[in-house]
C-alpha cells in the first residue's frame, strides 16, 4: 500500500460505476453481509457521489479565502466518510441519527478566549460515534471531552511547528532498518515504564515485537513495515514520509488520525460560522499563538485528510 497522497488521482478509479460496484461487492463478500451483489448495485452511485461531493468541497476549499476554509474542509471531509462507511455499513444510513454531527462545542465562547483550550464533547449518536464504531470498532466514547491543543499535538505534520514556537517535541522519529521500523530504548523513559511492561503495553497495541528486551543484542523494538501503517499511537507524517511515536501516554493515541482531523475541523467551522467575530479578529489581528496554528492545520489538513480516508479505502484491496 502506497503511503504517498497522489491528490486526486488516487480517487479517480472510483469514478467508474463497474469498478465501485465490483469493490464494494469484495468489501461485503470479506465481512459476510448478506446480498452483496444487491447491495454493491444499490451503494455504487451514492458512494461515487459522496467522493465527487467530498472532492469539490476540499478543490472550493483550497480557493477559498481562510475565513471560510474550515467549513468547506469539513464538509468535504464528511462526504469522504461517508464514501468510507459504505464499505462497512451497506444499509448506511438507516436512521437519521447518525446523520448529526456526533460532537458538541461550547455554545458561547469566554472572555480571553484561547483556541488551544476550547474543547469538545463526544455525543451518543450521530456521524462522529458511528464512523468511530463502524469504522473502527471503537465503543463507548460518549461523554468524553478533549481539547485543541492535544488534538493538534496528535497531527505529526505539526510537531515543526510545536518545536518553534514552544520548545517541546511530542514524537520521536521511528528509524528505518531494511525492512522494519525500530521504536528506540530510550523512548521507554518518558513511558515510565520497564522493558517487559513496555513490550506488554505494545501487545495491547496488536504489535509483536521481533526483538524481545531479554535479547542481550536488544537494540530497540522491531515491528515489520507492513503492519505499522494499521495501528495506533504510530503515526504518518504524509509531508516528510517518516513515522513517528509519542513520546508520552496519551488516551488520544488510541484514536485513528482520521478522527482527529474530524474534531479539530468540526470545531473550527463551528467557530467559522457562529464566533464571527472572534474568527474575524484572529485572522486580522493574529494576537496569539493561535493564527499559525490553526492556518497550519488547515493546510496540513487539505491533502491528510483526503489521504486518511483513501487509506482506509485501499485497505479493502
Amino acid at each position: 500500500m502506497s503511503n504517498i497522497f497522489e491528490g486526486w488521482e488516487s480517487f479517480v478509479s472510483y469514478y467508474s460505476a463497474s469498478h465501485v460496484q465490483a469493490y464494494l461487492r469484495k468489501c461485503y463478500q470479506k465481512q459476510g453481509f448478506d446480498q452483496p451483489e444487491q447491495k454493491s448495485f444499490e451503494n455504487c452511485y451514492p458512494f461515487i457521489y459522496y467522493i465527487e461531493h467530498g472532492q469539490i468541497y476540499y478543490e472550493q476549499s483550497e480557493a477559498a479565502p481562510l475565513l471560510i476554509k474550515p467549513i468547506l474542509s469539513f464538509y468535504g471531509l464528511v462526504h469522504l466518510i461517508k464514501a468510507a462507511i459504505l464499505t462497512v455499513d451497506p444499509n448506511y444510513p438507516e436512521t437519521t441519527s447518525v446523520l448529526a454531527h456526533g460532537v458538541s462545542a461550547r455554545k458561547r465562547k469566554k472572555q480571553q478566549y484561547c483556541f488551544f483550550n476550547d474543547e469538545v464533547k463526544l455525543q451518543k449518536s450521530g456521524l462522529f460515534p458511528f464512523m468511530a464504531e463502524k469504522m473502527f470498532h471503537m465503543k463507548h466514547l460518549e461523554g468524553e471531552k478533549t481539547i485543541m491543543e492535544d488534538l493538534l499535538k496528535q497531527v505529526p505534520e505539526m510537531e515543526g511547528l510545536f518545536r518553534q514556537m514552544e520548545g517541546g517535541a511530542h514524537f520521536v522519529q521511528i528509524p528505518k532498518q531494511e525492512e522494519h521500523f525500530i521504536i528506540p530504548p530510550s523512548i521507554i523513559k518518558h513511558y515510565h515504564m520497564s522493558e517487559a511492561r513496555f513490550i506488554e503495553f505494545l501487545s495491547t497495541k496488536s504489535f509483536s515485537p521481533l526483538i524481545k528486551a531479554e535479547d542481550p543484542n536488544f537494540s530497540g523494538f522491531h515491528y515489520s513495515q507492513e503492519h505499522i501503517p494499521d495501528y495506533k499511537p504510530i503515526r504518518f507524517d504524509h509531508f516528510q514520509r517518516t513515522y513517528h511515536f509519542p513520546i508520552s501516554k496519551n488516551t488520544l493515541s488510541s484514536f485513528p488520525e482520521l478522527l482527529i482531523h474530524y474534531l479539530l475541523l468540526y470545531n473550527l467551522s463551528m467557530i467559522a460560522r457562529y464566533e464571527t467575530e472572534w474568527w474575524s479578529e484572529l485572522i486580522k489581528m493574529m494576537p496569539n499563538n493561535d493564527y499559525p496554528f490553526i492556518k497550519t492545520f488547515l493546510h496540513i489538513t487539505s491533502t491528510k485528510g483526503p489521504y486518511l480516508v483513501n487509506q482506509y479505502l485501499q485497505s479493502w484491496t
